[in-house]
């Protein structure tokens, strides 16, 4: 039983996600969320740098309006600084929001995303008449005057 025990003790402590540079150090990404919308790249960066040498800080905001979805990545040099900042930075209360910031999770493609809303629209009727006279769908039984 006590091997049981130890392999869910391993299990539980997973790593951060490292990607290897061009340098051939490790580096570890985070997922930074919950960040007010007035937060900027450069804020990003100064949060985090107490924590170590940051290789990128990117914000991720919406390709139309180019507002803030309110996320973004932060990757460190090193993996031990990535971390230290997940631990020290969850839940730190920023601007009156408490961040979420954990090992960032490489997108998965097969993964099922959930539908985008449809808000109708789109596409004409066609030859199909206008519509909606009444309870017969838009056809009369009794001959129209002109």
């Amino acid at each position: 039983m006590e091997a049981n025990e130890e392999d869910n003790e391993q299990k539980t402590e997973e790593p951060v996600e490292k990607f290897e540079s061009s340098a051939g150090t490790s580096t570890a990404k985070v997922y930074v969320g919950n960040l007010p919308f007035s937060v900027d790249e450069d804020e990003l960066r100064k949060l985090f740098s107490s924590y170590g040498e940051i290789s990128e800080a990117s914000l991720i905001s919406d390709k139309f309006s180019g507002r803030s979805k309110g996320f973004g990545f932060v990757t460190f040099a090193k993996s031990e600084d990535a971390k230290k900042a997940i631990s020290e930075m969850n839940e730190k209360d920023i601007q009156g929001r408490p961040l979420k910031v954990s090992e960032a999770k490489p997108m998965d493609p097969d993964r099922p995303r959930t539908p985008r809303r449809d808000f109708g629209g789109g596409g004409g009727r066609g030859n199909f008449g206008g519509g909606g006279r009444g309870r017969s769908g838009g056809r009369d039984s009794r001959p129209r005057r002109f």
